[in-house]
């Protein structure tokens, strides 16, 4: 057995307590914005003050959350329960279309180059650099034409379609570390394109499936323009431009406003504690090889 290596005393744990101490620090300084939130939220609107904003509430109590979910009739503002649920329906389907078409256009531009794939990826590129402001006017003209605008598939549609760029980059760096051989293997057992794609490719893509849906799910649920352009009327507008709304005729309760955003902040908080492991394992998957 090989001896221990000798350490100078008291070096090596100084200096770990110390960057621990650091990094928690920045954790506890990073997480106050969440803790102003939490006890905002948990007072009554007579304890809501500028200047003890800190303070914890005299008593805890989820009438803000109650309020802030179904609403007031009295102070004339809508609950989020509704538009949470219109988030849901326009989140999940828009995030697995848009890693389904990001998957196929990464696999087919790393393995199975063809003339002008370059020209054409660079060209998908390209729609990542367009600003949401300057196509507002031709998108809801299209919308309009096609029946899909004011509505959830509208919605979807146009998150499908503006994802497609940073989903195929992700995937086709992910494909560019695969070996060569593994699709010269699935040719030589007489596979094509898409019977390499299904036994190959797509079971050894999860890590890069991973950060496509966080990347995906996280952009769409906080999207607050194409929300209030493309669905214009209450009763299917997305949970961001509802939270917008969440305010009564005469005054503001903070209180509320805190509980509807922590609600709204929800989702994607769970998604990043349960799978943020997940998602910086495949983003430096495929950053080796572009």
């Amino acid at each position: 057995m090989r001896a221990a290596v000798p350490r100078t005393r008291g070096e090596v744990p100084w200096l770990r307590l110390a960057s621990y101490a650091v990094l928690v620090a920045a954790a506890l300084f990073y997480l106050l914005p969440i803790y102003v939130l939490v006890i905002t939220g948990m007072k009554s609107f007579a304890e809501v003050n500028l200047y003890r904003m800190w303070d914890l509430p005299s008593r805890f109590s989820l009438d803000s959350f109650v309020k802030a979910w179904l609403g007031s009739a009295t102070q004339g503002f809508r609950g989020l329960s509704n538009n949470f649920w219109n988030s849901v329906r326009l989140a999940v389907p828009a995030t697995l279309l848009s890693a389904a078409l990001g998957s196929m256009n990464g696999y087919v531009l790393s393995k199975w180059r063809f003339r002008g794939s370059d020209s054409l990826f660079a060209l998908l590129l390209f729609g990542m650099f367009i600003p949401y402001q300057s196509i507002l006017i031709p998108l809801v003209q299209v919308l309009s034409r096609i029946g899909l605008y004011g509505s959830i598939p509208g919605l979807i549609f146009v998150h499908v379609v503006y994802g497609i760029p940073i989903t195929t980059l992700i995937f086709r760096n992910y494909y560019a570390t695969v070996p060569g051989e593994l699709v010269e293997a699935g040719k030589i057992d007489g596979a094509g394109i898409l019977g390499i794609y299904r036994s190959i490719m797509f079971p050894i893509s999860m890590p890069a499936f991973a950060v496509v849906m966080i990347w995906q799910f996280t952009s769409i649920w906080n999207d607050f323009l194409f929300g209030v352009i493309v669905t214009p009327r209450p009763a299917v507008q997305p949970i961001t431009v509802a939270l917008n709304n969440l305010a009564g005729s005469y005054i503001v309760e903070w209180n509320v406003q805190m509980a509807g955003a922590l609600l709204a902040a929800l989702p994607t908080m769970l998604l990043y504690i349960v799978l943020g492991r997940y998602f910086m394992r495949g983003l430096l998957a495929g950053s080796l090889k572009a």
